[in-house]
């Protein structure tokens, strides 16, 4: 737990982009929970960002990136904290079936992010956050194939090394988390609508 929240949040099972996150922080050496808006706007922009927002970041990139670069210059790295995620599976039927992706034995764990702040020429402030994203492991390959990656799990003894670690210890941080520690199952088609938000999208089915 952050040693300040700000934050105030319910359980959420299908968060969309640009819909607000609950993340860890650290501001005058003290963490504090806060909530930001899922999609980076970087700090440098002029007017409204272009395109779909930038959900996640792939960790090779993370210094090159045009939109996360700024942010992982300035250390502004932040561990988003969530029960699990979906992948889905093409079926030979050619239908995306979902499957829910969770850490064995941990109900939450911490995904690295980094986080920036953008002002509009109006003063309005909008405070956002990208997820890492690191090679799939095997159990996230054999869902959803070999070409995408799996969000950049936290092992617990690095949150402070990736959140007030130096650079080369922070990205030394960001690998795939083990398979055998996770486990995945089928769960309902709804999750594909962003309108669905309810405990019946991670049941398992079939």
């Amino acid at each position: 737990m952050p040693a300040t929240a700000w934050w105030k949040f319910e359980a959420r099972y299908n968060v969309a982009a640009e819909q607000y996150v609950p993340a860890i922080r650290v501001h005058e050496n003290q963490t504090e929970g806060v909530m930001l808006r899922w999609g980076m706007i970087p700090s440098w922009l002029e007017g409204r960002l272009e395109g779909p927002p930038r959900i996640s970041v792939s960790a090779d990139r993370v210094d090159s990136s045009k939109i996360c670069g700024g942010a992982w210059a300035g250390g502004q790295r932040c561990i988003i904290p969530m029960a699990g995620f979906y992948a889905w599976q093409l079926t030979p039927e050619k239908h995306r079936q979902p499957y829910f992706v969770h850490v064995r034995d941990r109900d939450v764990f911490g995904v690295a992010g980094l986080w920036d702040r953008w002002v509009s020429e109006e003063d309005d402030v909008i405070e956002s956050v990208t997820l890492i994203s690191v090679a799939a492991n095997e159990l996230v390959s054999g869902i959803a194939g070999p070409i995408w990656g799996m969000p950049s799990i936290l092992r617990r003894r690095d949150y402070a090394t990736w959140l007030q670690g130096d650079p080369h210890a922070a990205r030394a941080a960001l690998q795939p988390y083990p398979a055998k520690w996770m486990r995945a199952y089928a769960v309902s088609p709804r999750v594909n609508s962003s309108v669905a938000d309810d405990p019946a999208l991670i049941r398992a089915v079939g």
